[in-house]
């Protein structure tokens, strides 16, 4: 059911225009560009439509990797990639040349099939921004269930004398090891929704390997979750070697001393500044570089964000809400970072002049139900970016008896002319909802244990007009204030006016 779907908070996606330009730059599919207009107006390809031995290293010259040792394996890889993707498309020969060549008769470099540049290559420059960012994500496709298989040395290992694989000997579970890796992309995704503004900050390997492992109640890992999270770090630092030409991850491998030094037992050294010490989630910070470091770019985030969506996930970008109504606005921004919050905000505001939208964001703020005080406080601050063309809107609602506190406050942040003075009964309603919607948004934080704090000590007289306030929470505030408050005597007094509040109702 829609309703049951995972959420994420919204991240922020650049231009589709930036994303593409991004993908065209990341050196994986640059080469696949280049190796397919090469290839034109055909070249002649071995069975499965791979380069011939000199092709293959007439690409590399090619890509200029001639003097690479890896240069070939390179070439490969984005050969590979532009016929995954349709960049380069390859005829198969036809059964009966099939047999010829079988019996000999493809010529002195194995070639049996041509290549020519695809359709694909045509969109590179013709099409649009999106049709190059399908063109990347279908290359990103496969080449994260290539980073997911097993290595092909252990698969080589396990060929029997009668040419079969024997997959049971093979400690490889294809879901989940496709899981596993979702669920790391997914985890580098969250923190970069959830703290916009370190986005840039990379995330070493042994936490992210501990997150996905270490159970969340326990205190200390076990030697055996240690040797599962050195396994499963070995295992990233692979697949992000893979991933990273695809631009989808910045990443700093592991350093290869380490690795050399993996005891039998599948353990990295536990050296003064190993982060699989006593704590893995808390590194030190000196030496946790060597273990690898990676963070998503912002081409990641796309490319995670569109696997999420693809899945059932609820994954908001920032911009989602803009041409939706207030109510939802005001519902879903409370739940937002506080960044992406005032960008949802900001985004929203733009397509609306300013005293409609005021009208609109007032109308939505009105109720009495439980969600009525968080949407009150998404609405005056959203209600704070606007300039003073809403000023007509917010004096409409000056006698509201849900509004005409919140567009008091407005009217005198923006120096507004002859605001009248609230009443003592609009001054305490104003309080209640406040406090109802950070308890709401917060719970019991420190923020909210000072602003008790500080209305208590600017009326000492607080409580016996508190509880007589027309407000559906007043009893749960009251009860809260009890609970906040340090002094026993004034915890007392507020507990005491929360029963009378609930008597009352």
């Amino acid at each position: 059911m829609p309703g049951d779907r995972p959420t994420l908070p919204p991240v922020r996606l650049r231009s589709e225009a930036e994303l593409a330009r991004d993908a065209l730059s990341a050196p994986l599919l640059a080469r696949a560009v280049r190796l397919a207009r090469w290839a034109g107006p055909q070249r002649p390809v071995a069975a499965g439509g791979v380069l011939t031995e000199p092709d293959l290293r007439a690409a590399a010259e090619h890509l200029g990797l001639g003097t690479d040792e890896d240069g070939p394996g390179y070439a490969a890889e984005a050969w590979q990639l532009a016929v995954d993707t349709g960049l380069i498309e390859v005829q198969e020969p036809a059964p009966a040349a099939e047999a010829a060549a079988a019996d000999g008769d493809a010529d002195e470099d194995g070639a049996t099939g041509i290549a020519t540049p695809g359709e694909e290559l045509r969109l590179i420059t013709e099409g649009s921004p999106r049709d190059v960012l399908d063109i990347w994500l279908g290359g990103f496709e496969t080449v994260l269930a290539d980073a997911a298989a097993p290595d092909l040395a252990e698969i080589v290992d396990q060929i029997g004398d009668d040419g079969e694989i024997d997959l049971d000997e093979i400690d490889w579970n294809p879901e989940e090891e496709a899981e596993f890796l979702d669920g790391v992309l997914g985890n580098l995704y969250l923190l970069t929704a959830l703290d916009e503004e370190d986005a840039g900050r990379a995330v070493p390997l042994p936490a992210l390997a501990a997150a996905m492992i270490v159970p969340e109640d326990m205190e200390e890992p076990t030697d055996d979750i240690l040797e599962e999270i050195s396994e499963a770090m070995v295992r990233l630092d692979d697949q992000f070697r893979m991933l990273e030409p695809t631009g989808l991850v910045e990443y700093q491998p592991v350093d290869e001393a380490l690795i050399e030094e993996v005891d039998g037992e599948g353990r990295f050294p536990e050296t003064a500044g190993s982060p699989l010490g006593s704590d893995p989630l808390g590194p030190d910070e000196d030496d946790v570089s060597r273990y690898g470091m990676v963070r998503l770019t912002p081409l990641g985030v796309f490319g995670v964000r569109n696997r999420m969506l693809d899945a059932g996930i609820d994954a908001p970008a920032v911009g989602d809400l803009a041409d939706k109504g207030a109510e939802v606005l005001l519902d879903a921004l409370p739940g937002h970072p506080e960044t992406a919050a005032r960008a949802e905000a900001e985004q929203w505001l733009a397509r609306r002049t300013p005293d409609a939208a005021a009208r609109e964001l007032l109308a939505a703020a009105r109720g009495d139900d439980t969600s009525a005080p968080l949407r009150r406080l998404a609405c005056q601050q959203t209600l704070s970016l606007v300039g003073g063309a809403a000023e007509p809107a917010l004096r409409e609602v000056l006698d509201d008896r849900h509004l005409g506190g919140l567009a008091r406050v407005w009217l005198a942040e923006h120096a507004m002319p002859d605001v009248p003075e609230p009443s003592e009964e609009m001054v305490f309603w104003l309080t209640v909802d406040t406090i109802a919607a950070q308890l709401a948004a917060e719970g019991d934080s420190a923020e909210l244990r000072e602003l008790v704090r500080g209305l208590v000590e600017q009326s000492g007289s607080f409580f016996d007009s508190a509880w007589r306030v027309d407000h559906p929470a007043t009893a749960e505030v009251l009860e809260a204030m009890g609970r906040l408050h340090p002094d026993k005597k004034t915890a007392k007094e507020a507990r005491k006016a929360a029963f009378k509040a609930r008597s009352r109702a």
